[in-house]
């Protein structure tokens, strides 16, 4: 399939070369191709592990709810057109979600009293994907009477002793640096650094991190058609675990990812006393970052390149997440603060302090000093560069 214009993205030699060292690999007999089949990878992904670990504290419908969404997306990721390294990225995060949820089941049936931590009700910064939400989630979680997701615990959720979370995301940040030199001008990583939970909903097959990096739009389909009440209890047990790990269960976590956006019923199911921060952005400007981010990501896992595909695609989701987003926040009776990204860029400190006036919290020098701080941290954020890389794509 011919492109309608050039993609903006080139692959890393790094990228280049680890295509085709397991495209040889393969080629040559020196290792099997692993199959992206549901009964295959849910043998490699259970090994070590237990029925009584996989059902554990879950209902029987959050079971088979993760078995069928299991089921479909490799059913989609038939029709991905994956090459040799998107499919064997595809295959780790697969087998990873599978040992994820294996682990975690063991750790319930062990501590059960971790996933029914009391919490404090929770701030949702809600919004488009690419609309200010990981400034403003960053900037509210600087406050010491909140509390944030590290990139590390969001990536892997299972805690242990002692904690080796931080080195390991370190590593893997490392690698994923090394194939996609466009990381972090898309989205700035830190290992330990406050971060969406994207990788909780991964642990349950919601499909937020899958999107964007592969071709399934059957699984969208299945996926924005079925109830996500499962996904989200799964990932209020991985809050409620996570907050007894860090013992922050007292401070208002600060959570966001863009998929809220398109589940905020199922969301609210778990916290109907939390507080919304929504991020508002030009429709127009929340695609074209969207597309941006989204095509970095496809370019070295396929060799299929359809930006105009890729165009309707995202501008489709723009419009599902906006329509169901309007359409749970009419019905919504708690605090919804609105940030416009405009005015954040302009004036950050007034939009967030109006922001904790709709919120009923005091915005006080130490909090405006604990902010200046996140600020001048992320001052040298590679996503400075990403302005240059719009411009590259739009032309």
């Amino acid at each position: 399939m011919t492109p309608s214009r050039p993609h903006p993205f080139t692959r890393s030699k790094f990228a280049e070369r680890a295509e085709h060292l397991i495209a040889t690999i393969w080629t040559r007999g020196w290792d099997e191709k692993p199959p992206l089949e549901p009964d295959y990878l849910w043998g490699v992904g259970s090994t070590g592990y237990s029925r009584e670990d996989e059902v554990s504290l879950r209902s029987e419908e959050d079971v088979a709810d993760f078995r069928l969404r299991l089921e479909r997306l490799c059913s989609s990721l038939a029709d991905a057109n994956l090459n040799a390294l998107g499919h064997t990225m595809a295959y780790g995060q697969l087998k990873s979600a599978i040992r994820t949820r294996h682990a975690l089941g063991r750790l319930w049936r062990e501590e059960p009293g971790s996933a029914s931590t009391p919490l404090a009700p929770p701030i949702i910064v809600l919004g488009q994907m690419r609309s200010g939400t990981t400034r403003v989630q960053r900037l509210l979680a600087a406050d010491p009477q909140f509390s944030g997701t590290r990139f590390c615990d969001s990536h892997n959720p299972v805690p242990s002793r002692p904690d080796l979370r931080p080195m390991k995301a370190r590593a893997a940040l490392f690698m994923a640096r090394r194939v996609n030199p466009w990381l972090d001008t898309v989205h700035p990583f830190g290992a330990t650094r406050t971060d969406e939970e994207i990788g909780w909903l991964a642990a349950a097959l919601s499909p937020a991190a899958f999107e964007a990096q592969w071709r399934i739009p059957a699984y969208l389909a299945f996926s924005e058609a079925r109830d996500a009440g499962p996904v989200y209890r799964e990932f209020a047990r991985i809050l409620r675990t996570d907050a007894a790990f860090h013992d922050t269960a007292e401070r208002p976590r600060v959570l966001k990812c863009p998929q809220f956006a398109e589940d905020l019923p199922a969301l609210l199911a778990q916290f109907p006393d939390a507080r919304i921060v929504h991020c508002r952005r030009d429709t127009d400007d929340v695609l074209a970052s969207s597309i941006s981010m989204v095509a970095s990501q496809m370019a070295f896992q396929s060799d299929e390149h359809d930006l105009s595909a890729l165009e309707r695609e995202w501008r489709r989701k723009v419009a599902l997440r906006e329509e169901r987003m309007t359409s749970a926040l009419d019905t919504f009776t708690g605090p919804v603060a609105v940030v416009d990204f405009a005015r954040l860029n302009a004036d950050w400190r007034d939009a967030i302090a109006e922001t904790y006036a709709v919120l009923g919290v005091k915005f006080t020098g130490d909090v405006e000093s604990a902010m200046r701080k996140e600020r001048a941290a992320s001052r040298d954020d590679a996503h400075r560069h990403h302005k240059a890389q719009m411009l590259n794509f739009a032309n």
